[in-house]
């Protein structure tokens, strides 16, 4: 593409917070430390997970660059970014989450591939663009198609990104036309991020944001948008991101069973207690996130504070000062919910959350039922196990007598 390119090697990459944890360098794939993710409802930018799968592109001139909308169309179309910035701007609050998130958990109960992130693979940000609904119209889409009058049934989204997996190809990813064309869907072509211009690790100077969508639909540095009569073909839909059963493996798998994924499942973590603390007995906050995919609003978090034996409802909470309801008119439906209970923890603790979305699906108990072998998806209750003092300087959350 005019404009962009991507750097040969890692020697350009743009500067990052130091309190990240990385997980690794090259590419740069970085998380916050838990206890930053439930000190604001909004992610700031710096603490917002970082996911890459290779060398950052470079804008070298903003002037000359464009998006081409292409495939099963009457005509190709090259958009600028004052033709995009030109059509209505939306700012929509949404939760990005990888797939990936709390993989290492999984991978203490049987060996899984994949980037070892804790639980801050998500965060939460006020994305400002373009919806790709509006978008599509000036192509002759019509909102609300499921489908074109040329057969198009998909919306691929390219990016000037190239990795590995696809031979030094470019990442690329699909949603339904359906999703696309609808604008109560939100998805959004934005070049901002929390009322700023986007950073070069959040997909400067254009990205694709599909709310309520695992991460990697989430196309960054977008290169062009094709119409599609089948889904995209790209690994990272057709060879990956896909949830298995525990029974299969590398030596069994078949990819073509399985559709690739799409929302994420209801999901919670405690964020205020890290399994290297030491606390005094009594009472505790005991705080963190939950979130659901497709627009589902959480109706309850649940503590237990006996491994899950009796629960406590813990509060619920998104902007200050607005009441949180689920699926309410002021809620942001494409949003976390913070939480927070004040309990009394006895020594010898498991403390363990649970979300509940506003279709009733909760979060599985145990790990075990949903290990896959690319680690995905682990929405099992999360647990952190509190033992007394004589514990003290192992790996362990401790009281002291």
């Amino acid at each position: 593409m005019p404009g962009l390119t991507a750097p040969a090697s890692y020697s350009d990459e743009p500067p990052r917070h130091p309190a990240l944890k990385i997980n690794s360098k090259e590419p740069f794939n970085a998380e916050p430390h838990r206890s930053a993710l439930v000190s604001s409802y909004i992610t700031p930018v710096d603490f917002f997970y970082k996911r890459n799968h290779g060398p950052i592109p470079i804008v070298d001139d903003l002037s000359r660059y464009s998006v081409s909308i292409t495939g099963i169309v009457n005509k190709t179309v090259q958009l600028s970014m004052a033709d995009i910035r030109s059509l209505p701007k939306y700012d929509v609050t949404a939760t990005l989450q990888c797939a990936g998130n709390r993989r290492t958990a999984m991978s203490k109960v049987r060996k899984v591939r994949g980037v070892g992130w804790d639980i801050s693979a998500l965060g939460n940000a006020t994305w400002g663009g373009a919806k790709l609904s509006d978008v599509l119209e000036l192509v002759g889409i019509p909102k609300l198609s499921s489908v074109t009058s040329l057969g198009g049934k998909h919306v691929e989204f390219v990016s000037v990104d190239r990795c590995k997996e696809e031979k030094g190809g470019p990442y690329k990813a699909s949603i339904p036309l359906k999703q696309a064309t609808d604008p109560e869907a939100d998805v959004l072509l934005a070049y901002e991020m929390n009322g700023e211009t986007l950073n070069r690790d959040h997909g400067y100077p254009l990205r694709v944001v599909v709310p309520g969508v695992i991460g990697a639909r989430s196309v960054k540095w977008l290169d062009s948008i094709n119409i599609i009569e089948e889904e995209c073909q790209g690994f990272f839909v057709q060879k990956d991101y896909k949830m298995f059963p525990p029974s299969v493996d590398w030596d069994n798998i078949n990819w073509s069973t399985r559709r690739p994924q799409m929302d994420f499942p209801v999901q919670s973590a405690i964020c205020t207690l890290e399994d290297v603390d030491v606390i005094k007995e009594g009472k505790a906050r005991i705080a963190g996130y939950a979130v659901s995919g497709g627009g589902r609003g959480i109706e309850r978090v649940d503590i237990s504070v006996d491994g899950g034996k009796t629960w406590v409802e813990a509060h619920r909470y998104q902007k200050s000062n607005v009441p949180y309801i689920s699926d309410g008119p002021q809620s942001d439906k494409w949003a976390w919910v913070l939480f927070e209970a004040t309990l009394d923890v006895p020594a010898n603790a498991e403390i363990v959350a649970k979300a509940v979305d506003s279709a009733a699906n909760v979060q599985p108990e145990k790990v075990e039922d949903v290990w896959n072998l690319r680690g995905i998806l682990n929405t099992s209750w999360h647990r952190i196990k509190i033992q007394n003092s004589s514990c003290v300087g192992r790996s362990k959350i401790c009281f002291w007598p």
